[in-house]
């Protein structure tokens, strides 16, 4: 067990409460303590002057789906082909996986859930029934209470899940899902208009509140969440729950919706930047931040609570707004407003480049962490180890097979972290300390979101990933494209990392 674990045995410190509260596309420098001069961020700041900030912390993949998959099961999320979850998918975690909630279960925690989801709702053979029982799903995983936005606020179906079921659906107007207008124009279920009716939009299909959405929906409308009121739901559902466990440990994700577009923020946040809807989203954010952490300290629980902010993802810089929300180039380092949110790394959602993967990552435990900065190199995959190494729980050889223990650069005690650490975009790379190597990519795949020759990078002299070193240093790039083989080829990396 590790030194930080005996030291809070030592202290007589009962389990920590642990709370991850998970943004989505938020960049590295959207937050004060990484950079960002043009979004106020004082909640999020305050968490890191009481924590520790982590300047190279990562999500395991750039886009939301594989970094989820990753994040609760310990496993990459390209064994299994994981990509952004369509509108009907069925659950993609296996029932009966070991997953983050269901270790703290063991651990005797109380386990919960609130906000977004995207990781498949349903029977891997029927999909999601969104007019009946929605499961498996998060209560099969582990998870005591989940309250859901099911896929992602852009997607359809524009409704809550609690638990099981659509939160107040009429059985009178049945909900339906699909990939064509025709899969929907069932008699007697609401009819929503047709985004493509618009010679200037091909990316969305049904709109729901005004907003266009990826996918058809038609039903439901008395159960159509507002987008505008989204995150308080969301924050009163959180507080609820810490209210309800207040007095036994407990694990919650507070799984925001923040800042994924389409960015519609409360009345009260608009304007808060010179950033539109984008900027004013991450101030959103910041407040629920805030909230949940005036309400663990409400109940004196802030001392010993293990409270974890970081994202999905690195932050969306091309333009996929829907033309009744605000635009994307207020926001891209192209606009010359002086923010760039993905600070000085390269690349954003999608992409392979660090900014892609590299996000905040902040944790706070007032009664065993030394506030500070890290520069410990910390993948989101590894929560599952970690955390099992930290209960006290111990894993078989096929349970996050991929989490690897960092519980010590977690808590400040190892100031180098992984040595190896595995990004993940439409394909993989790979880090070995301040090296990466970027494969390359057949030009119908790379879409500029990957480069179309083999990339070598030493980030501890080129932030920007701009001096592609492939024909300096040969034999360092071999050496790495031969690893990157084989770790991608193992059963697992845990194991691999362990006998090489």
């Amino acid at each position: 067990m590790a030194s930080g674990l005996a030291c809070a045995s030592a202290a007589n410190l009962s389990r920590p409460n642990v709370v991850l509260i998970y943004g989505d596309d938020v960049g590295y420098a959207d937050v004060g303590v990484n950079g960002a001069t043009q979004i106020d961020t004082p909640n999020i700041d305050q968490l890191a002057a009481g924590g520790l900030n982590f300047t190279d912390g990562h999500s395991s993949a750039s886009t939301c789906t594989p970094s989820r998959y990753s994040l609760l099961t310990g496993v990459q999320a390209f064994r299994h082909n994981v990509r952004i979850a369509p509108p009907n998918e069925p659950l993609l975690i296996d029932p009966d996986a070991m997953t983050l909630p269901r270790l703290f279960k063991q651990a005797g925690y109380s386990t919960g859930i609130v906000g977004k989801w995207h990781l498949g709702l349903g029977d891997k053979d029927t999909g999601p029934n969104w007019n009946g029982a929605l499961k498996p799903g998060p209560l099969e995983l582990g998870f005591d209470s989940a309250f859901l936005l099911p896929t992602t606020n852009d997607r359809v179906p524009c409704v809550y899940v609690d638990g099981h079921h659509v939160v107040n659906l009429d059985p009178n107007d049945p909900i339906y899902v699909g990939d064509t207008l025709a899969d929907v124009q069932i008699a007697g279920s609401t009819q929503y208009p047709d985004a493509r009716k618009d010679s200037n939009e091909v990316f969305y299909k049904s709109i729901v509140n005004g907003i266009g959405r990826i996918g058809y929906m038609s039903g439901g409308q008395s159960a159509l969440w507002d987008d505008y009121t989204s995150t308080d739901v969301f924050v009163g559902k959180a507080c609820e729950f810490i209210t309800e466990h207040r007095d036994q440990p407990f694990f919650l994700i507070y799984s925001a919706q923040d800042i994924h577009i389409p960015n519609a923020p409360n009345q009260r946040f608009k304007g808060a930047t010179k950033l539109g809807s984008r900027g004013d989203a991450m101030v959103q954010l910041d407040w629920a931040v805030g909230a949940i952490l005036e309400e663990l300290e409400r109940y004196g629980l802030s001392e010993n609570t293990i409270v974890i902010f970081t994202s999905d993802n690195g932050p969306t810089h091309h333009d996929d707004s829907y033309p009744s929300t605000e635009k994307v180039e207020l926001y891209s380092p192209k606009s010359g407003n002086g923010h760039d949110a993905s600070g000085p790394w390269r690349g954003g959602k999608y992409e392979i480049y660090e900014g892609s993967t590299r996000v905040p990552l902040v944790i706070r435990w007032p009664a065993q962490i030394q506030a500070g900065t890290s520069q410990a190199t910390v993948n989101q995959i590894d929560f599952m180890a970690s955390f099992a190494n930290f209960l006290n729980v111990e894993l078989s050889a096929d349970e996050g097979r991929d989490s690897r223990d960092a519980l010590a650069a977690l808590l400040g005690e190892d100031a180098t972290g992984s040595e190896l650490l595995i990004e993940e975009g439409r394909g993989v790379a790979l880090r070995m300390g301040d090296w990466k190597f970027i494969p390359a990519m057949a030009p119908k795949y790379a879409r500029g979101f990957w480069p179309l020759e083999d990339c070598l990078y030493d980030l501890s002299k080129d932030v920007g990933e701009q001096n592609n070193l492939i024909l300096q240093y040969p034999e360092k790039a071999q050496s790495m494209s031969l690893r990157l083989k084989e770790l991608k080829s193992s059963k697992s990396i845990r194991a691999y990392s362990q006998t090489h």
